[in-house]
């Protein structure tokens, strides 16, 4: 029996997939991430890099590699976990909590870089800063990502940021990484050809 029309999209109504940023790329953005914030914290003096998972905590041991790389200076990274901090765990099943993982010189007094994946509406930022308020009281706080998509909800700005690419609410972003995943890309999912 075949199946009606309508339950086969036609060619020209099948979502878009588009690479934004293939593995060569990723790597060049995360060399510039790690630049600039060489150069906007004078050598990362006093930085640590704190990662939110999932892709974030990968991110930031990247980008203090480079950043060691780049000036021979071993910047701290940790983890800060922000699942019990979301505003949406009433909406979605609840995630598994995972650690908070501080560098062992803490985060009292220091320059934070909170290191995510993509910047959307603003919130996971808004949990990361919540979150990290419980763990010490970092002299100022900055962010890093590699993809800001727009869409804000939140007053909420990255300090360094990888690539911004013009979304529509019904596209997403999708990254992926070595670590995670298997493969460094960033794609742009949605939309119809």
């Amino acid at each position: 029996m075949a199946c009606p029309p309508a339950a086969h999209p036609s060619p020209e109504r099948q979502p878009t997939v588009k690479v934004i940023l293939a593995s060569a790329d990723v790597q060049r953005v995360v060399d510039r991430i790690a630049h600039q914030i060489l150069e906007k914290t004078q050598g990362a003096a006093e930085t640590v890099l704190l990662g939110i998972p999932t892709r974030g905590a990968p991110l930031a041991r990247r980008l203090a590699a480079r950043i060691s790389t780049f000036e021979d200076v071993d910047v701290p990274v940790g983890v800060l976990d922000i699942t019990l901090y979301r505003d949406d765990l009433r909406r979605h099943a609840t995630r598994a909590v995972g650690p908070t993982q501080l560098p062992p010189g803490g985060i009292d007094g220091k320059r934070v870089v909170l290191v995510d994946d993509v910047l959307f509406s603003g919130r996971t930022v808004r949990a990361a800063l919540d979150a990290l308020n419980d763990v010490g009281r970092p002299a100022s706080v900055q962010l890093a990502v590699l993809v800001d998509r727009g869409h804000r909800q939140l007053p909420i700005r990255a300090d360094y940021v990888g690539k911004n690419i013009p979304t529509a609410l019904a596209e997403s972003v999708r990254v992926t990484l070595v670590d995670t995943d298997g493969a460094d890309e960033v794609r742009l999912y949605g939309g119809t050809r």
